[in-house]
């Protein structure tokens, strides 16, 4: 049999495969991967965002941003 560095064949395309599935692994896979360290968002944050969502009035809005307010001072 004749062999040439420029086969594809045999253990090249096993290398091959084994690259594609890496590079499709990398980049097509979503960023949310479990294990990954990601921001919590503070106790302003999500209260901002249930005032914006409209699932808390403006008044429970004000009471619990002073409720965590005065729990930042401390």
């Amino acid at each position: 049999m004749f062999y040439s560095e420029y086969s594809f064949g045999g253990m090249h395309m096993f290398w091959w495969i084994l690259w594609m599935i890496l590079l499709f692994w990398i980049f097509a896979t979503p960023y949310d991967i479990p294990g990954q360290r990601r921001t919590m968002d503070s106790p302003l944050d999500i209260l901002q965002k249930r005032f914006a969502a409209g699932k808390i009035t403006k008044a429970e809005y004000q009471d619990a941003k002073n409720i965590i307010g005065s729990d930042l001072v401390r």
